[in-house]
Protein backbone atom coordinates (compact mmCIF):
# COMPACT_ATOMS: atom_id res chain seq x y z
CA UNK A 1 0.00 0.00 0.00
CA UNK A 2 1.34 3.30 -1.26
CA UNK A 3 0.59 6.81 0.76
CA UNK A 4 -0.56 9.23 -1.67
CA UNK A 5 -0.18 13.17 -1.11
CA UNK A 6 -4.42 13.29 0.19
CA UNK A 7 -3.60 10.37 3.06
CA UNK A 8 -0.28 11.96 3.79
CA UNK A 9 -2.68 15.17 4.40
CA UNK A 10 -4.96 13.22 6.31
CA UNK A 11 -1.79 11.46 8.08
CA UNK A 12 -0.47 15.21 9.30
CA UNK A 13 -3.87 16.41 10.39
CA UNK A 14 -3.86 13.61 12.80
CA UNK A 15 -0.09 14.12 13.88
CA UNK A 16 -1.27 17.91 14.95
CA UNK A 17 -4.64 16.58 16.31
CA UNK A 18 -4.27 12.55 17.20
CA UNK A 19 -8.24 12.56 19.09
CA UNK A 20 -9.63 13.80 15.54
CA UNK A 21 -12.54 12.28 14.18
CA UNK A 22 -13.60 11.63 10.43
CA UNK A 23 -16.32 14.57 10.96
CA UNK A 24 -13.09 17.03 12.55
CA UNK A 25 -10.82 15.81 9.73
CA UNK A 26 -13.42 16.25 7.07
CA UNK A 27 -14.01 19.77 8.17
CA UNK A 28 -10.20 20.42 8.77
CA UNK A 29 -9.46 19.23 5.08
CA UNK A 30 -12.22 19.77 3.16
CA UNK A 31 -12.55 16.35 2.38
CA UNK A 32 -15.79 14.72 2.45
CA UNK A 33 -16.92 12.13 5.54
CA UNK A 34 -16.79 8.94 3.27
CA UNK A 35 -13.45 9.79 1.70
CA UNK A 36 -11.66 10.34 5.15
CA UNK A 37 -13.39 7.55 6.37
CA UNK A 38 -12.25 5.29 3.02
CA UNK A 39 -8.99 6.31 2.90
CA UNK A 40 -8.11 5.61 6.74
CA UNK A 41 -9.62 2.13 6.52
CA UNK A 42 -7.10 1.73 3.84
CA UNK A 43 -3.98 3.36 5.45
CA UNK A 44 -4.51 0.92 8.36
CA UNK A 45 -2.39 -1.89 7.39
CA UNK A 46 0.60 1.47 6.96
CA UNK A 47 0.35 2.71 10.42
CA UNK A 48 2.27 1.29 13.27
CA UNK A 49 0.36 -0.50 16.46
CA UNK A 50 -0.74 2.48 18.76
CA UNK A 51 1.81 0.55 21.22
CA UNK A 52 4.68 2.50 19.02
CA UNK A 53 3.83 5.71 20.42
CA UNK A 54 4.46 4.60 24.40
CA UNK A 55 7.96 5.80 25.39
CA UNK A 56 9.96 3.48 27.35
CA UNK A 57 10.73 5.50 30.10
CA UNK A 58 6.93 5.92 30.82
CA UNK A 59 7.14 2.31 31.48
CA UNK A 60 9.99 2.43 34.12
CA UNK A 61 12.59 2.01 31.34
CA UNK A 62 14.66 5.51 30.85
CA UNK A 63 17.66 3.72 29.29
CA UNK A 64 17.81 2.95 26.26
CA UNK A 65 20.53 0.88 24.74
CA UNK A 66 22.06 0.00 20.97
CA UNK A 67 23.79 -3.71 21.06
CA UNK A 68 25.42 -4.92 17.85
CA UNK A 69 25.59 -8.03 17.81
CA UNK A 70 27.32 -11.22 15.08
CA UNK A 71 25.27 -14.18 14.48
CA UNK A 72 26.24 -17.91 13.81
CA UNK A 73 24.81 -17.46 10.11
CA UNK A 74 22.38 -21.38 10.59
CA UNK A 75 21.04 -20.15 13.63
CA UNK A 76 19.93 -16.32 12.50
CA UNK A 77 16.53 -17.50 12.77
CA UNK A 78 16.15 -19.39 16.57
CA UNK A 79 18.24 -16.31 17.58
CA UNK A 80 15.20 -14.12 16.17
CA UNK A 81 13.14 -16.04 17.88
CA UNK A 82 14.72 -15.53 21.04
CA UNK A 83 15.22 -12.02 20.55
CA UNK A 84 11.80 -11.04 20.28
CA UNK A 85 10.76 -12.98 23.03
CA UNK A 86 12.80 -10.46 25.40
CA UNK A 87 10.17 -7.49 26.45
CA UNK A 88 13.03 -5.21 26.78
CA UNK A 89 14.44 -5.53 22.78
CA UNK A 90 12.54 -3.00 21.18
CA UNK A 91 13.80 -3.07 17.51
CA UNK A 92 16.17 -5.44 15.20
CA UNK A 93 17.70 -4.51 12.39
CA UNK A 94 19.52 -6.56 10.17
CA UNK A 95 22.37 -4.52 9.48
CA UNK A 96 25.93 -4.19 6.80
CA UNK A 97 29.44 -4.31 8.22
CA UNK A 98 31.10 -6.00 11.14
CA UNK A 99 27.63 -6.53 13.06
CA UNK A 100 24.75 -8.35 11.69
CA UNK A 101 22.12 -7.00 13.77
CA UNK A 102 21.88 -3.67 15.71
CA UNK A 103 19.21 -4.49 18.50
CA UNK A 104 17.62 -1.57 20.62
CA UNK A 105 17.05 -2.29 24.00
CA UNK A 106 15.52 -0.67 27.11
CA UNK A 107 16.25 -0.87 30.94
CA UNK A 108 15.54 0.64 33.55
CA UNK A 109 19.41 1.11 34.91
CA UNK A 110 22.53 0.15 34.22
CA UNK A 111 21.85 -3.11 36.52
CA UNK A 112 18.73 -4.21 34.46
CA UNK A 113 21.10 -3.50 31.25
CA UNK A 114 23.55 -5.49 32.23
CA UNK A 115 20.68 -8.40 32.91
CA UNK A 116 19.42 -7.88 29.34
CA UNK A 117 23.00 -8.06 27.54
CA UNK A 118 23.49 -11.16 29.46
CA UNK A 119 20.48 -12.19 28.64
CA UNK A 120 21.39 -11.77 24.60
CA UNK A 121 24.73 -13.30 25.31
CA UNK A 122 23.33 -17.02 26.01
CA UNK A 123 20.70 -16.91 22.89
CA UNK A 124 22.04 -19.76 21.04
CA UNK A 125 23.53 -18.53 17.50
CA UNK A 126 25.21 -15.28 19.33
CA UNK A 127 28.59 -14.67 18.70
CA UNK A 128 29.35 -11.52 20.16
CA UNK A 129 27.98 -8.43 20.95
CA UNK A 130 29.18 -4.95 21.32
CA UNK A 131 26.67 -2.37 23.79
CA UNK A 132 26.18 1.18 23.24
CA UNK A 133 24.07 3.09 25.92
CA UNK A 134 22.45 6.17 24.62
CA UNK A 135 23.06 9.29 26.76
CA UNK A 136 20.44 11.29 25.24
CA UNK A 137 18.14 11.40 22.57
CA UNK A 138 18.90 14.65 19.71
CA UNK A 139 16.08 13.50 17.52
CA UNK A 140 13.30 10.77 18.49
CA UNK A 141 12.23 8.85 15.20
CA UNK A 142 9.90 10.81 13.30
CA UNK A 143 7.86 10.50 9.93
CA UNK A 144 6.40 13.83 9.81
CA UNK A 145 9.04 15.27 7.62
CA UNK A 146 8.66 12.69 5.20
CA UNK A 147 5.13 12.92 5.09
CA UNK A 148 5.24 16.82 4.55
CA UNK A 149 6.75 16.55 1.95
CA UNK A 150 4.72 13.87 0.34
CA UNK A 151 1.67 15.90 1.30
CA UNK A 152 3.06 18.95 -0.25
CA UNK A 153 3.41 16.89 -3.69
CA UNK A 154 1.14 17.55 -6.74
CA UNK A 155 -0.53 14.53 -7.73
Amino acid sequence: MQIDNLDARILLALDADPDAGVLTLSRVLGISRNTIGARMRRMTPALAAPSSRVRPEALGHPMLAFVAMTLRQPDRSRAFAALRAIPNVLEIHATTGDFDIIVRVAARDTDDLYRVTNQLLEIHGVERTNTMISMRCETEYRTRPLIGGLATRAE
